[in-house]
Formats: structure tokens, C-alpha cells, sequence
């Protein structure tokens, strides 16, 4: 049985300040924003080079119980964190400082306008060819 995960959903209070830091700041591509119907939006977008989207949306039962700011930890793995960092604070994200937490994993973290966490993560084994 194969699974692939594709969305994450990220809850948010304001979906157009969160589209917006998402696109403008961080670099997501903007796949799907549509309002199927009367008070029900759904926006989906994808980090560069990924398999796998988050999804920001309000009028959706199930999703609606989340509350903005609670998804922590989402792990974007990236070739070169130093680059990544440098990119997303040209783009006036705030990123944490750089932490090596051996074995050739560094991790460098971003928040959302709400708090939802991000994760930069480097696998030296993972970068360059491999990557």
C-alpha cells in the first residue's frame, strides 16, 4: 500500500496575511485559492521542490477546530540551510540562528504571522547530488 502525503492544513486567522508572507516572504507557490461555496475558502500552496502542500481554509468542519498558531515543527529540508536562511531574511522573515545538532543535521526555524512553526533542516548526506 503506498501513501503519499500531499496537504498539511495550517491553521490561520487571516487567510490573505498568511497567503501573503507565505508567497511573498517565504517563497510557497500559490496552487489553488478558491470559495467553493458560501463561506467556505481553500487555498493551497507548495514549497519549491515539493511533493507535499499546506492548505489554509475556513468553513471547513473538520478543519475549523484548529486553532491559529497550534501546527509546530513542519520540517522543510533544504541543500544548503545557510542559503535558505540568507534568502528568507532577505524576504523579511525572521529565522532563528543555526543549530547543529550533530551527525550532520542542522535545523534553523520561521514562524508564520500566527506562530505556526517551520523547520529548516540539513542533511549533510542529503546535500549537493544526493539532495
Amino acid at each position: 500500500m503506498d501513501l503519499k502525503l500531499e496537504l498539511v492544513p495550517v491553521p490561520v486567522s487571516d487567510i490573505d496575511r498568511a497567503m501573503r508572507f507565505y508567497t511573498e516572504q517565504a517563497g510557497f507557490v500559490l496552487d489553488v485559492d478558491v470559495a467553493p461555496a458560501e463561506g467556505v475558502r481553500f487555498v493551497q500552496l507548495t514549497p519549491p521542490g515539493s511533493a507535499c502542500s499546506i492548505s489554509l481554509s475556513h468553513g471547513v468542519p473538520s478543519l475549523d477546530r484548529m486553532l491559529p498558531g497550534t501546527v509546530h515543527g513542519i520540517h522543510l529540508v533544504v541543500n544548503s540551510i545557510d542559503d535558505a536562511c540568507t534568502e528568507l531574511r532577505g524576504h523579511g522573515v525572521e529565522v532563528s540562528a543555526i543549530t547543529d545538532v550533530g551527525g550532520g543535521v542542522r535545523y534553523a526555524e520561521f514562524s508564520d504571522p500566527d506562530g505556526n512553526t517551520m523547520l529548516l533542516q540539513e542533511m549533510a548526506w542529503r546535500t549537493g547530488e544526493d539532495y
